[in-house]
């Protein structure tokens, strides 16, 4: 589809799009096995969701009656769905254009994928990519309302992709792919970070870290069944900040691989708590640099993409308690009843945002210690996948994937529900937007400065369970 910077695009109809792609493509010579209790199937579903005019983005604070509502639409949004199939094993993994989805929304989408489409819910992982260009499917104060008509709308179309992906089963050859996208990420809060090319078993949180690594999962299948690429990276998808809706730049890389690899490119977003794009010449990230360096990176991982045997196919799900500073989190009340002149910038953000969270939580019950939320795994034969709901900072990302049982993992971040920022204790010394911020944001307390550690050691042991 051609841009048209500013102007309203006429919507199409996703799928025939991506069918028409794969008509084009070339697919390498594989031997795949056919349909049998011990090969795998793979299958992909692609629904457009791009959003109507004029309901809010999330991703960046608007003062109330200066919303950021969406004027045009830049590129087309997609909900993507990939099941696999191994033995009695069902799975499907969802990737949404989106900022975030909430619990509540995750287990409506799971719940109705176990319903109408047979796969269990614990077997079906909802993720966003993040994309500041899109609305949020939870709460953020001042942040991007919740647009409720539009959140039915996706529901149900997460699900009909996930049904469209098993429709599309078909017996397939797994490839993994890898090299490093210099220049396509940088830790955006320190300039004196180190690359996960020097990450190594003494390595820990006192440092500042970021990985560069490029994953690509390549699903081949035969008789004229289009090849499948899904790929992981660690960047914000924050390179726009204006009111146009799209999913930023991995929908700028997806096109450069449907024009010249004959692929549709699915992106599962990695550890990006103090990750943005570009090479760091401009803060947010510039959406030309940026591409310029992710997708000639993925296309190395394309072409370097080595055939994994796949053996079996196993999943886990587990409730994970995140600790809660409820001490800090009653200074904090304390403060602003005390002095609310005095909250008005700032960890405050304004004297509008500190007013309202404060109407908000002034009669809450603070009796809560922990955070619940889930995480969850998926063992594709010797690949590992994490699914997690946090933002993590680099350092806990590139340590789950240290200390994983599995030859290679995936850390897919925003799955299943969206706790926010994971930082590190550092974070919570210098009071940084992710540490001391976010919470007031999401509308919970602020996490115990150690809860990172935790929940990466949660996550190995998950890990562990299905190794």
């Amino acid at each position: 589809m051609a841009r048209q910077h500013g102007v309203i695009l006429r919507r199409r109809d996703f799928l025939v799009s991506a069918v028409s792609a794969a008509a084009m493509a070339t697919t390498p010579k594989w031997t795949v096995a056919s349909e049998s209790a011990g090969s795998l199937l793979a299958g992909e579903g692609v629904v457009d969701i791009t959003p109507p005019l004029g309901i809010e983005m999330g991703g960046f604070h608007r003062k109330p009656g200066n919303e950021r509502r969406i004027k045009g639409i830049r590129q087309p949004a997609a909900t993507r769905a990939l099941v696999l199939r191994f033995g009695e094993t069902e799975v499907a993994i969802c990737s949404l254009d989106m900022l975030a989805v909430s619990k509540e929304v995750s287990a409506r989408i799971r719940e109705q994928v176990a319903k109408q489409v047979g796969i269990p819910a614990d077997n079906v992982r909802v993720c966003t990519t993040h994309t500041h260009s899109m609305p949020t499917l939870c709460f953020l104060r001042q942040w991007g309302r919740v647009p409720e008509d539009y959140m039915a709308t996706v529901e149900k179309k997460t699900v009909e992709a996930v049904r469209l992906a098993k429709a599309d089963l078909a017996p397939a050859e797994v490839a993994l792919g890898k090299s490093r996208a210099k220049g396509g990420n940088h830790n955006r809060t320190t300039k004196t970070f180190k690359t996960d090319e020097h990450f190594g078993k003494d390595s820990d949180d006192n440092e500042r870290w970021l990985d560069t690594t490029v994953h690509a999962l390549l699903f081949h299948r035969p008789g004229g069944k289009r090849t499948l690429l899904w790929y992981h990276f660690s960047a914000h998808s924050v390179c726009y900040a204006d009111e146009l809706a799209g999913p930023d730049w991995p929908g700028e890389v997806a096109d450069l691989v449907r024009k010249n690899e004959k692929l549709e490119a699915s992106f599962l977003q990695g550890h990006i708590g103090d990750v943005n794009p570009g090479d760091g010449r401009d803060w947010r990230g510039e959406i030309k640099q940026t591409v310029q360096a992710i997708y000639p990176a993925l296309q190395q991982a394309i072409q370097a993409a080595k055939p994994v045997k796949i053996d079996r196919l196993q999943t886990v799900r587990r409730e994970v308690r995140v600790p809660l500073d409820i001490a800090l989190f009653r200074e904090w009340l304390a403060r602003y009843e005390k002095n609310p002149a005095g909250c008005t910038g700032g960890e405050w953000v304004d004297a509008e945002f500190a007013a309202d969270w404060y109407r908000g939580n002034a009669k809450r019950a603070l009796t809560e210690t922990h955070l619940p939320t889930t995480a969850s795994g998926i063992a594709l034969g010797p690949i590992g996948m994490a699914f997690h709901p946090a933002e993590l900072y680099s350092f806990y990302g590139l340590a789950i994937r240290r200390d994983s049982p599995f030859a290679d993992t995936l850390v897919v971040g925003y799955a299943d529900d969206m706790i926010g920022y994971l930082p590190d204790p550092n974070a919570y010394k210098a009071g940084e937007y992710a540490a001391v911020v976010v919470p007031r944001i999401l509308d919970y307390p602020p996490f115990v400065p150690t809860a990172a550690r935790e929940f990466t050691a949660a996550t190995v042991e998950m890990l562990k369970a299905i190794a």
